[in-house]
């Protein structure tokens, strides 16, 4: 025992920072460091000699002596943190977790091997304060998302209210030039709390990660045009030229969020122009497609384009000043080309005007495009021969509806219920279109009141969905209702209220 390389070995040992066993063939100890009395609370005379079994609970003797010889006999190494859950106990009684690893060492005049014993109480304990803050956050996300689900519809309902008395009041002969100025004030003011209210939801829903990929090929010219009909009236009211190239190229990314991508976009592009014109076109490129929106606008200085991706940053603007927005489209926009893994590009030039430019791969079809569903045919003259059936679970909502269609002469029949449309539909089987909300009480939906109608009148009656819900797609997909149908979001204005039945009454 008291040859050189025992000498040796005690002091490497005895100089290490866990706690260092020597173990014979037999599992007695024939070495413990000043570390393994400190982590035991055993004196070396206690434990040399002793088997090494002494060092764990009763009930793991018997099985970790078993695994010992089973050990010696494969004669490997066991590294740290891998292998036996087990469990030191100390001279006292307590008990405390243990990570071991085990080198065995062929020496004279015997064998043996070298245990390092480390207690990982306070590694267990951080993990469980991770594992538990893990879950605290998961729950923290969907509450979260339950909230946002909620709010996102709650705060929509006013704003739809306000939205179609506006457009009731708008449709009175009596209103003269000043009131109507008025009214186009309290549609300004909807439009930007409706904006505000889209872009904080697109940020907590992209913050909690709720937004998974949707990938396919689509064409990029409708999404282009749907967008130009969109932005067209905000244009004209600051006099400006909203133009779509031409283009038959195909993309194959998410459509609904490269559409979220390009109408921040055009956004940001006509809040930034006071004259002159905003372009989107497409165009081939080595490697994919190019999406750019141009502009004519106050431009941008270089030095200011690190920042223009950051939240609340816009350029020329006061913080107190009066704003159009809240700096959080292109903070929305960064976050989507993150997501779809995509590439955007600026060049801007103070007082010339801005581009941005977002690549996209190339799809190879375009199978799953929208078509353009706007026509530019007159529409059918409003009046009493349309007959509405109305949808629509709360009051306010339900009546400023009601008086706007009245106002535009159509017939309407609202009800509060799926159940109190199928008893509509039951007693009065004539129904040109049904408007119906999409969440409706009892854990029915508009898409069930609209199908349950149908069904019942055997035809395929012509309708429009409204949902405040921004995570459905345009399409309407998810919400499986067959055509003639016609989808639209909360706050739904007068305008495009009308113009949505004119282009039914018109198909």
């Amino acid at each position: 025992m008291h040859s050189l390389p025992y000498q040796l070995i005690h002091a490497v040992l005895e100089s290490a920072p866990d706690a260092m066993l020597m173990v014979d063939a037999d599992g007695a100890i024939r070495f413990a460091n000043g570390q393994v009395t400190a982590l035991f609370g055993y004196s070396r005379e206690e434990l040399i000699g002793r088997s090494v079994e002494m060092l764990l609970p009763e009930r793991m003797r018997a099985t970790h002596s078993a695994h010992r010889i089973d050990f010696a006999r494969v004669d490997r190494r066991r590294a740290m943190g891998s292998g036996l859950d087990l469990r030191g106990r100390r001279a006292d009684g307590s008990e405390m977790p243990l990570e071991i690893s085990l080198n065995p060492v062929h020496c004279e005049p015997e064998p043996f091997v070298i245990a390092a014993l480390r207690d990982i109480t306070g590694h267990l304990t951080i993990q469980q304060e991770l594992k538990d803050a893990r879950t605290q956050a998961e729950h923290a996300n969907l509450a979260k998302g339950r909230f946002l689900a909620t709010a996102s519809h709650d705060l929509r309902q006013p704003l739809q209210t306000i939205g179609l008395l506006a457009g009731a009041l708008r449709q009175l002969p009596s209103t003269d030039s000043e009131a109507l100025g008025l009214i186009d004030s309290i549609d300004a003011s909807v439009r930007t709390m409706s904006r505000l209210l889209n872009a904080l939801l697109d940020v907590s829903k992209l913050e909690s990660g709720r937004i998974r990929p949707n990938i396919d090929d689509f064409a990029v010219q409708p999404l282009l045009k749907a967008l130009q009909a969109e932005f067209s009236r905000a244009a004209q009211q600051k006099g400006l030229e909203l133009i779509v190239e031409g283009s038959d190229e195909c993309a194959r990314s998410d459509a609904l969020q490269v559409g979220q991508i390009v109408r921040n976009l055009v956004a940001n592009a006509i809040k930034y122009t006071r004259a002159g014109r905003v372009t989107m076109r497409c165009s081939a490129q080595a490697d994919g497609v190019r999406i750019e929106v141009s502009d004519t606008g106050i431009g941008m200085p270089e030095e200011q384009l690190a920042y223009i991706f950051d939240e609340f940053y816009q350029i020329g603007v006061e913080p107190q000043a009066s704003r159009e927005g809240y700096g959080l489209g292109l903070a929305i926009v960064e976050r989507l080309v993150k997501l779809l893994g995509l590439r955007i590009e600026v060049q801007s030039k103070v007082g010339a005007g801005s581009t941005f430019a977002v690549f996209v791969p190339r799809g190879i079809a375009a199978a799953s495009a929208e078509p353009d569903r706007r026509r530019a045919s007159a529409p059918v003259p409003r009046g009493a021969k349309q007959q509405i059936l109305l949808i629509e679970d709360d009051a306010a909502v339900r009546h400023a509806t009601l008086t706007l269609l009245q106002s535009a002469g159509y017939q309407v029949n609202a009800v509060a219920s799926a159940d109190e449309a199928l008893q509509q539909a039951e007693g009065n089987p004539r129904v040109d279109v049904i408007v119906s909300d999409f969440h409706l009480g009892g854990g029915a939906t508009g898409a069930d009141a609209i199908n349950g109608v149908r069904a019942r009148l055997g035809q395929p009656t012509k309708a429009i969905l409204i949902t405040g819900d921004t995570s459905f797609s345009s399409s309407g997909s998810r919400l499986a209702v067959p055509d003639p149908v016609r989808f639209a979001r909360k706050p739904l204005s007068a305008e495009e209220l009308f113009g949505l039945l004119d282009e039914l009454a018109s198909s």
